[in-house]
């Protein structure tokens, strides 16, 4: 199983404010909805509950220590909900859905979620816009000991980013 980060951040590693994104780049969500369709994401309550919907064609894990958060959970085909209470028991979860959902396990956000994965994933996308953005959720800075970039794209419009892809070092 591969583990990856995908993930959208401003140039202080603002990720959100507000539970929402402070931009608004139309070839990044794009980016995003091609690269985890049909695949396993994982992701915090909040972050789940800033989309306000499941996200369709991916198996939707929602991290949360809310037992009451079950009621969210969906065997719907298009728009499956499953509910676990930490970071392994849903990467647990994701290793038996392989078959399904493929090999490659995003984990979407939020901070929280972000920074207790840093060390255990393979693979990071990272969309970095480089303009500064007030912010209170925060994506960790990626350790250039731990992992190198292996591909990155730059775009102008309608600010200034880049696509970049991360992978982790061999120890």
């Amino acid at each position: 199983m591969i583990l990856s980060h995908i993930v959208a951040a401003a140039q202080n590693g603002v990720i959100g404010k507000d539970n929402q994104l402070p931009w608004h780049i139309p070839e990044d969500l794009k980016f995003f909805r091609e690269k985890t369709k049909g695949k396993a994401i994982i992701m915090g309550r909040k972050t789940f509950e800033s989309v306000g919907h499941p996200l369709p064609d991916r198996l939707n894990v929602v991290i949360t220590r809310n037992p009451e958060f079950k009621k969210h959970e969906s065997t719907d085909s298009r728009t499956p909900v499953h509910v676990v209470s930490s970071l392994k028991e849903a990467i647990e979860y994701c290793s038996e859905q392989v078959h399904r959902y493929g090999e490659e396990v995003f984990i979407i956000g939020g901070g929280e979620i972000f920074r207790e994965s840093m060390d255990i994933v393979d693979l990071i996308y990272l969309t970095r816009i480089h303009s500064d953005f007030p912010g209170d959720i925060t994506y960790p800075d990626v350790d250039p000991l731990k992992f190198i970039e292996i591909e990155r794209r730059d775009r102008s419009e309608p600010t200034p980013f880049s696509f970049l892809t991360y992978s982790r070092r061999d120890p």
